[in-house]
């Protein structure tokens, strides 16, 4: 079920939320579960039996890890990654792992046919089983008692509102918060209710206009010169951010309604002055489950350098692959990688540079540049991110570099677009980027609108905006792939 459907929007979130607070609280966790499976049924309905399967894996393995010790408790630690990871593999990773041998065979003359089982990806398996993973983890760790009732470990899993996009959240957090009673709270309603509007403008209004470009253009990058394509993948940079930090928002606000607290996935991104506070304001629990389980395990920066160097771009590699089973996904991980080795062995000459010409000096100026410096290179990541081929990822690069086909297949696309909508699209997306850090402070509920007529008619403009510039047509949101 879509966040931005009639069906979320007008039955199955009132429903499910009066239910809550009607029921008695050693109730309300069967109403949720059974919201949450009806709400992840509502895509592909045979595909419950898979999380159903990582759930009694995972309940099990958590059950047997803390009876253990030794080598027994490692063993069952290992059991569950397996399954886990098993599961993804096939579903995620089975046709792009086929094909890559394929195309690997026939390099080198050995004839081989990839096998297509049909299989359709579960929508949000990246997520669910990340999330189930770090409960064995944690408890493996000794962080965390294991859960001795199955549907409650049920529902920490499948909690509708970050079930199939996260945020990707850890049993410290939301298993521990399921025994809380939430009681009505007025305020903390109105809060999330607001927190949730925001997130619908951002997907609606912001994400769904500027797909409607980036669509157009990526559909053929070879099509189009540097001015198309520099546009489209500007714009794209604010769809994503909007269609995932939209999910997020409606996500953390239907949830702050019943009373719980999820973990904060976005801070303003693009505010960042390098790529390693990007990622510490991007996609945060996903970045912080590579940090926590995968980086310093490795040894994070407490080895030699190469070794440093090698665990940083490990983990983007495998961010990247996590992302989507293909290569261009795999380079986008990788670039961003570079991006983080190469800062730190620039370190000192940008330093001395800085000095040389009195940016050390200036603060500010310094600050802005690097901000500057820090999209640019972001931007240029999200080409290998949208685009579907290599191929069609070089051609976008390259238009950059061609002044001479600069407004190639501009009219064209302004033609078919409209002029209009094109120009409405441009004006919304350069508001939404002046007003995004002031506005998100305040759907969070930092109170910088203290008169309460002026914040209600904050909000009723965004719900009006909603309602006459968004996108309809229910359009998937980007995340829900992976």
């Amino acid at each position: 079920m879509l966040f931005n459907s009639f069906a979320f929007c007008f039955i199955f979130f009132p429903l499910v939320t009066a239910g809550y607070f009607l029921l008695p609280h050693r109730h309300r966790w069967v109403l949720l579960l059974a919201a949450s499976c009806w709400f992840y049924m509502a895509f592909v309905p045979v595909y419950i039996l898979i999380l159903a399967f990582t759930i009694a894996v995972d309940y099990a393995a958590g059950l047997l890890i803390e009876g253990s010790g030794g080598r027994r408790r490692k063993a069952w630690l290992v059991a569950s990654i397996v399954a886990n990871l098993g599961v993804l593999a096939f579903f995620k990773y089975y046709a792009f792992l086929d094909g890559t041998l394929a195309a690997l065979l026939q390099a080198a003359g050995i004839a081989y046919t990839p096998t297509d089982l049909g299989i359709l990806l579960p929508i949000g398996l990246s997520f669910h089983t990340f999330q189930s993973l770090s409960y064995t983890i944690e408890v493996y760790r000794g962080h965390q008692r294991a859960e001795r009732r199955p549907g409650i470990f049920a529902l920490y899993v499948m909690f509708y509102p970050q079930l199939v996009a996260g945020p990707i959240e850890r049993p410290g957090n939301l298993l521990n918060q399921l025994d809380h009673v939430h009681r009505w709270d007025h305020a903390r309603v109105v809060h999330g209710l607001q927190q949730m509007l925001w997130g619908f403008f951002k997907k609606l209004v912001i994400a769904d206009r500027c797909a409607v470009v980036v669509d157009h253009v990526y559909a053929d990058p070879s099509a189009f010169g540097g001015a198309a394509t520099l546009l489209a993948t500007c714009l794209f940079a604010l769809q994503i951010y909007c269609d995932f930090s939209g999910y997020t928002d409606i996500a953390l606000g239907a949830a702050r309604v019943m009373g719980f607290n999820l973990m904060v996935n976005f801070r303003t991104p693009y505010r960042s002055a390098s790529i390693s506070e990007f990622w510490s304001r991007w996609h945060i629990s996903l970045s912080s489950w590579f940090r926590d389980y995968v980086y310093i395990p490795l040894g994070g920066n407490r080895v030699v350098r190469w070794r440093w160097y090698m665990n940083l771009l490990l983990v983007f590699l495998l961010s990247g692959l996590w992302h989507g089973a293909s290569w261009t996904y795999v380079a986008w991980g990788g670039l961003h990688g570079l991006y983080l080795v190469g800062a730190i062995v620039l370190a000192g000459p940008r330093d001395r540079l800085a000095r040389l010409v009195g940016l050390d000096r200036r603060p500010a100026l310094n600050h802005a540049l690097a901000v500057l410096v820090t999209v640019l290179l972001v931007v240029v990541g999200w080409v290998f991110f949208r685009a579907a081929t290599f191929a069609d990822a070089w051609a976008v690069l390259g238009s950059w570099a061609d002044p001479a086909a600069f407004w190639k297949g501009f009219g064209g696309m302004v033609r078919t677009l409209g002029a209009g909508i094109l120009l409405t699209t441009v004006l919304l997306a350069i508001a939404f980027i002046g007003l995004d850090p002031w506005a998100d402070a305040v759907a969070k509920g930092d109170r910088r609108i203290a008169w309460r007529p002026v914040r209600y008619a904050y909000f009723g403009t965004l719900l009006a905006a909603c309602l006459v510039l968004g996108q309809y047509g229910a359009a998937m949101f980007i995340y829900f792939q992976f």
